[in-house]
């Protein structure tokens, strides 16, 4: 499995980065990004029943559509994305996907749990969303980890209170969220900023993976990725098209 660390933060760019590396038949990906604040929504969802769009505009959150299904997240500086890119064969990627995740995050010490919906929860609280995309023997399998996450731009960039709008949309389910940060601080006594932590994620995640090797985006590759950000990931057609 190629690991690949994005070196852009652009929601747009990163989304479009996944659906690239989806396109990539016979190899496998761990995609990881950060991206600047912004909504992502499912790729079956509305963005009037998800999103507090006024907010959004006022603090310039942006509002991108993603390929795979599930519920609207909110992205910043605080939260960590990866993605789980791989081909159908055998027993399926969603099985065991999140194992190496979990596997990570006990290096620090962190007890998490895995639930049903194949999320990641703390101490009574959902700390990793997950979502999944399956297409022509490919499967994608993303998540969120939230860090430090400005936690009330989360709670006033969502709209939980207008799902039932368009009632053929695919509603999101709440739930009681929190960071990782202040568990590292009360309980382990170690509080590292949001790079450091997730420098050292990723190392972590290439060790649990047997990977000596942390790729970036060629220039190739980036303006292949730049293509498909600028002729979808960027258009409203595709972002609000529910």
């Amino acid at each position: 499995m190629n690991i690949i660390l994005s070196q852009f933060t652009s929601p747009s760019f990163n989304l479009a980065a996944e659906e690239y590396l989806f396109s990539r038949r016979g190899e496998d990906f761990l995609l990881l990004y950060v991206n600047e604040p912004s909504v992502i929504i499912g790729s079956n969802q509305a963005v009037l029943n998800e999103v507090d769009q006024d907010f959004c505009m006022a603090h310039d959150i942006r509002i991108i559509r993603r390929l795979s299904g599930g519920g609207a997240v909110y992205h910043d500086s605080g939260n960590l994305n990866y993605s789980f890119i791989h081909g159908k064969s055998g027993e399926p990627l969603s099985a065991r996907f999140l194992d190496p995740v979990v596997e990570a995050l006990r290096q620090f010490d962190i007890p998490v749990e895995v639930r049903r919906r194949k999320d990641l929860w703390l101490e009574g609280y959902k700390i990793s969303g997950t979502a999944s995309h399956l297409s022509k023997g490919r499967e994608m399998h993303h998540g969120t980890l939230l860090y430090d996450t400005d936690l009330e731009m989360l709670r006033r960039s969502l709209n939980p209170e207008k799902r039932d709008l368009i009632r053929k949309a695919t509603a999101s389910v709440s739930s009681p969220v929190k960071n990782i940060r202040p568990y590292l601080k009360i309980m382990k006594g170690i509080n590292p900023e949001p790079e450091h932590f997730f420098r050292q994620f990723v190392q972590l995640m290439a060790l649990v993976l047997e990977r000596d090797h942390i790729d970036s985006f060629g220039s190739r590759e980036k303006v292949e990725i730049e293509t498909l950000q600028k002729e979808k990931y960027r258009q409203r057609s595709w972002n609000y098209r529910m």
